[in-house]
């Protein structure tokens, strides 16, 4: 099948035949196998048919519209395959903030092994179904704590803001820190220096040269768990209601 026209939306990828069995090496599974390699190693950016066609062997990028339509639609399928590691309990147990905590902190893990997920997450809509099963997953915690389904849309849909924004601050944060040699404690600790000694000179900052004279704080991941605790709390005021 050859690209969409530009001028026209392509249709959603779960809406088209299945693929077409696999020739060879050539594959549905394959391809969105090599493009979720490509973007864990170079980042979204890096996900073309031509760069694909290449990782996968001699073929040409027309090669793989047979398989995935577009380029929306390998995204799709990339996006639902790696939510497909996130484990999901078979019901909702007796805790509604212990199920909505596990799957936060599950996605977390997910998205640090695929950091491109948060940047490419709010690009498409999430129809596939392992994305349609987590999601329905946590609507099942909220209704079940007499929450409507829009509500339960709603509270959803913050915290996965939470989840994936703050993937994407820290994914965006780690590539900044290796541009600059800030990912080694040496560099790290240099960098500090210099904006100490900045806040320092000019005397208008006091409590933040404080704190980089001798910084300190919780981790990211702690941080994220604190984030967290701060809008299920918000939540669970709802829930009272």
């Amino acid at each position: 099948m050859s690209p969409a026209s530009a001028a026209e939306p392509a249709p959603l990828i779960w809406t088209l035949p299945p693929a077409p069995p696999k020739q060879r090496s050539l594959g549905r599974a394959e391809i969105v196998t090599a493009a979720i390699g490509l973007a864990d190693e170079d980042g979204p950016a890096a996900v073309t048919m031509k760069a694909v066609a290449g990782r996968l062997g001699p073929y040409s990028p027309m090669a793989l519209y047979r398989y995935v339509h577009s380029k929306d639609g390998l995204v799709d399928l990339m996006l639902d395959a790696v939510t497909a590691e996130i484990p999901l309990p078979a019901q909702p147990g007796p805790g509604w903030r212990a199920d909505l905590q596990g799957i936060a902190a599950q996605t977390r893990l997910m998205t640090k092994r695929h950091p491109w997920y948060p940047a490419l997450f709010h690009t498409r809509p999430p129809a596939g179904p392992h994305m349609m099963r987590r999601l329905e997953f946590m609507l099942a915690v909220l209704v079940a704590q007499g929450t409507s389904a829009a509500e339960a849309m709603t509270y959803a849909a913050l915290i996965d803001r939470y989840i994936f924004g703050s993937g994407l601050q820290e994914a965006e944060e780690a590539r900044m820190s290796q541009r600059h040699g800030l990912d080694d404690d040496g560099g790290l600790a240099a960098a500090m220096a210099t904006v100490h000694g900045l806040a320092a000179a000019s005397g208008r900052y006091p409590i933040l040269a404080g704190w980089l004279a001798q910084p300190a704080g919780p981790s990211a991941h702690e941080q994220f768990d604190l984030g967290l605790g701060f809008l299920l709390d918000g939540i669970a005021t709802r829930l009272c209601r």
